[in-house]
This record gives structure tokens, sequence and C-alpha cells, in this order.
């Protein structure tokens, strides 16, 4: 099944994935290698399920990672037992969809784990060659409680073919994950990455997964799926969810391992008269870390990118980094949260230290200690492809120009993992002079990123400012590509807010003067320093006239420099 097929299929109507197929609770040996010698239950169990109206049936192999083996001494076994309990379900279910199950390692990955990313993304590669081999239509990524531990799994099964893969999040009693994932963020940070639908189940039978799924649909470009608690209901009582999550705005419904195939019948009667609703959007401008998403546009808060964790210019940051500590970066990064900064910049670029090294630690640090989401900036390609591959959210990358290097190698990068890019409309010659240079710049950009399924929702372009002590036009002229960008090309806009008072006296003002100025045009974001009275307080007030500070209109107009 391709990509397309399936998309197909979601969109045609509500679709029914059938029930969790395991060995049993008293079962002493390996849950699959016990199912594999008993298959004919198995079958048995599947064949009702699609007799009972599932489109979508999944292998029993969701426990048959490398990891989950080696407890019962059957590591050796991996790629066998995958395959085989693959190739059965397959061959026993003819013209039906079966998706190959992966599910958790049962360990936490880093960052916010001992278990080393990419050994966690061997483990899902082996498992999904081992599914793809015995004929799996897609994959089906169950349970999920760590976003990082589903990233993986998204970026090995995506790398090892083009089939389908839908990834499923299990919730707590607090409506996120048990690492602390909210559901919007899991989809921001999922779809992003390429999963094709995105779901939520849990076990707690007060966390309403319809509240849920409505108040993210808005935002999804990918089908929804809705795995309810069954928690000791009756089939008629559970089927009766069907139409409630449906009407939310659910794709696919399913059920957990303690539901039946009469569970599933009765679910799929509830739905019979109730319409479909196909996602709405093909692309969003947002950002993610594991806790925390911003959605950057006119519409949205003015975003300020805190651009003080960068060693250019700080000599105590640059002499920590070379003793290879992170003090002062945590320091930054929690100064920076607490004066409001929506993002923050993340630079290791400094002579004497290994960048890479440096800067994938500072990301394991940052994704730890705060939730705002990074911005990976670096001028290097290799760096920036392993940064986004770790980052465990959807990351603002700086920037994509329209030097042949970035061009070649770190807009594929952005592209692969999902991430917003900031477009700077140079190119190796130089820094254009006019704006209508400068605009074709960003259209060159623009239609080498095409091929990637790049939109103008995953880009924002920085506005060039330049000193106007050395060019009396400079604020001028960058304020005007920011007016084409806003009115015309429709994209979210940044700037280097400093820039544009360099060699001037009294920049404070000068940089909060511009600021105003720029908003006005239509600028939805700045890299400054949140630390600034000044600015900051020329944003919560711009906030405020638009309705999106409401601590500040609560205020009466107090500027409120640090966050409550």
């Amino acid at each position: 099944m391709t990509r397309k097929e399936f998309r197909n299929l979601i969109d045609r109507g509500p679709v029914l994935l059938d029930g969790c197929i395991t060995a049993g609770s008293d079962i002493q040996q390996c849950p699959e290698k016990w199912m594999l010698e008993h298959f004919d239950t198995v079958a048995s169990m599947q064949s009702d399920f699609k007799n009972a109206g599932s489109t979508i049936l999944r292998s029993p192999t969701a426990g048959a990672n490398r990891y989950r083996l080696e407890k019962s001494g059957l590591g050796s076994e991996t790629v066998q037992i995958n395959r085989e309990l693959m190739r059965r379900s397959r061959a026993g279910l003819e013209n039906t969809t079966v998706l190959g199950t992966c599910s958790s390692i049962g360990l936490k990955i880093e960052p916010f784990g001992d278990l080393e990313f990419e050994e966690a993304v061997k483990c899902f590669s082996e498992q999904g060659r081992a599914l793809a081999e015995g004929g799996a239509d897609g994959f089906f990524i169950d349970g999920m409680t760590d976003i990082q531990e589903a990233r993986a799994a998204v970026i090995a099964l995506r790398d090892i073919s083009g089939l389908p893969v839908m990834v499923c999040m299990s919730l707590e009693s607090q409506g996120c994950t048990s690492g602390g994932t909210d559901p919007l963020s899991a989809l921001i940070t999922l779809q992003s990455l390429g999963a094709d639908a995105v779901g939520f189940g849990t076990i707690d039978p007060n966390v309403s997964l319809e509240e849920i799924i409505k108040s993210i649909k808005r935002f999804a470009k990918v089908p929804l799926f809705a795995l309810p608690c069954t928690s000791d209901k009756s089939p008629e009582e559970f089927g009766s969810l069907g139409s409630i999550l449906v009407s939310a705005g659910a794709n696919l419904l399913g059920c957990g391992d303690t539901a039946t195939a009469l569970h599933i019948k009765s679910l799929g009667a509830g739905i019979r008269s109730v319409p479909a609703q196909p996602p709405a959007i093909s692309s969003i401008s947002a950002l993610s870390s594991s806790r925390r998403t911003i959605m950057p546009g006119r519409n949205h808060p003015f975003a300020v990118v805190g651009e003080r964790i960068n060693p250019t210019g700080k000599k105590q940051l640059q002499a920590t980094l070379r003793e290879g500590s992170l003090d002062m970066v945590r320091q930054f990064a929690i100064e920076q949260e607490l004066r409001r900064a929506s993002v923050l910049d993340v630079n290791m670029g400094l002579s004497g230290i290994d960048e890479k090294a440096m800067m994938l630690r500072a990301i394991s640090l940052l994704s730890g200690i705060t939730p705002v989401p990074l911005c990976i900036d670096t001028t290097r390609p290799e760096i920036m492809e392993a940064a986004l591959r770790l980052y465990p959210g959807r990351a603002l990358v700086n920037s994509v120009s329209g030097e042949k290097e970035r061009i070649e190698y770190t807009l594929p990068s952005a592209a692969r993992y999902g991430a917003m890019f900031i477009v700077l409309p140079l190119t190796d010659a130089g820094i254009p002079r006019t704006v209508k240079e400068r605009i074709e710049v960003i259209n060159t950009i623009m239609q080498a990123a095409d091929p990637f399924g790049v939109t103008v929702d995953d880009i924002v372009v920085d506005g060039l400012v330049m000193t106007v002590s050395s060019d009396p036009n400079a604020a001028s002229d960058s304020l005007d590509l920011i007016s084409w960008c806003s009115d015309t090309l429709r994209s979210n806009t940044i700037c280097g807010l400093s820039n544009v008072s360099f060699g001037m006296p009294e920049r404070p003002w000068i940089n909060a003067a511009f600021l105003g100025m720029a908003m006005g045009r239509g600028l939805t974001m700045a890299i400054a320093n949140p630390s600034s009275d000044g600015i900051m307080a020329t944003v919560q007030a711009y906030n405020a006239l638009r309705g999106y500070d409401t601590e500040m209109l609560a205020q009466r107009g107090r500027f409120t420099g640090v966050q409550s």
C-alpha cells in the first residue's frame, strides 16, 4: 500500500482498526513465540475482527523488538519471529490491509534516558525490515509514552520504506503521556516528521479522547485516530463512543487489548451515518518541543527568539564552553524562558571546541530543562542534520540561504526532519542590494524547496536588517521586504533586531522603534535579547493590543517582564 492509497482509504470515511491481539496474561513464555506456536488461535481472532468490520488489522508483533525479546533469550530470533508472524497474518487476511506493529522498547531514550537515540533507531529498523519482508502494508507504532521513542520509530520506518506509518501515543490521567508530552505537541512533532496518521489511546476512563481530538483537529494535516478505553464497557456502551469520536474529528477508531470483535462490530454500527471529517489543512506554521507548541503568524502572539545562547561576543560563555561546561547555557535558557522568550536560539560556533558534540549536548540539556522550542543555529550542514535528528520536537533551522551549500545540504535536512526554517535572502555573491533582488533569491529558494513538499507555512523569511549607520536606507529596505513577505508571499518573517542600531547611540531606543515599525508591516518573529525591557515591553504591548496577552490586559496595561 502506498501512502497515497492509505490516505485515499481514510478520506472515504471513518475506518475501523482491529482490537489488540495478545497471548494473554497467563502465558509464561514469550508471548510472540507462543503466538507462533498457536497461530490458529491468532488467525481465528484476526478473522473475527475482520468479519466484525475492521478495515485495517495489525500483526501481533507489538512486543517483538530485540530489546524485549532478549528478556526471553530470543533476541537472535527477532527477524525470524517478526517476519513469520507478519507472513502468517498476511496470508490469512487476503484483500485486507495489514499493518506491521511495533511498540515500546521499554527503555528511556536520550535526551530523556540512557539509551542512545541511534540504538533505538537501529532497533526499530531491524523490526521494520522484518515486517516489510513478511508483507506488511504499512506500520502501526503502538502505545508510545515517550515522544523521543516515537520519533525514533518514525525515522527508522520512514528510512527503510515508503509505506504508510501510523503512530499511537498513550495518554495518562492528565491527558499527557507519562513523559509529559501533550497531544498537540505530539501531533505537530510527528506529522512534521512524516507520520501518515497520529492517534491517542488511554486506559484511563477519565481521559476524554473526544475533547482531545476536537481540540487538535484544526491543526492536523494528517488523519487522527482514537483508541478509547473499554473499561469494562459492554459492546453496546462502547459502540456509542463511535459517533461521538467521529463527530469530534477522528478518522480511524480502534480499541485496546480487552476488547472483542463484538466491541468492534458495535463501534462500526455507531458510525455508519456519521460523515467523515478529512484533515482540513495541508500545512501549518508551528514549532514544538516535547512539552510545548508555539504558532508564529499574524493571527498568533508575536514570537521572540532568545539570542543569548550564542558565544559570539560573550567571553565568559566562550570560556565555559571551552572547559566543556554548559552551566551558562543552562542559566541563559532559564533566564530567557522567564523573560517570555517563545523560542531559544542555540549556537555553538566557537573555535577550539567540538561544535557538533557541544551542540548535541546542549540540545539534550535544553530538552530536559525547558519546554521552550529550539532554533538550531549553525553554518555546518552535518551539525544541523545531527541536531535535527536528535531534537525531540519540531525545530526552527537558522538558516537556508541562496548559497549553494545551504541549498544542497541544509535544505534537504530541514525537509527530511520536518523542521521550519529561516529563509535568508543572500547568495554566494553576497547580500543583494535591492529589495527586488532579495525577492528573487527568496523565490529561488522556494523553487528549490518545492520538490521536498515545503510550503510557505514551513518558512520564516529573514528581513535581512542591515545597520543604518552605514546605509541610511537599510531599515526602509528591510521594512519593504517584510511588507512583501506579509502581503504577497503570505509568509512569516523574522529579523535580527540588534543589527539595525549597530554603531549608533541609544541603541535600545532605536531597536524598540524599529521593532514597532516592523510589526506594523507584518513582522511575526524577532531574534532579540529578552532581557531588554524596551523590546519585551513593545512585544507585550503589541500582543495585548491584538488581544493575545490576557495577563497584561488583566493588569490594565502594566508591563509584566517576568513570566509568572
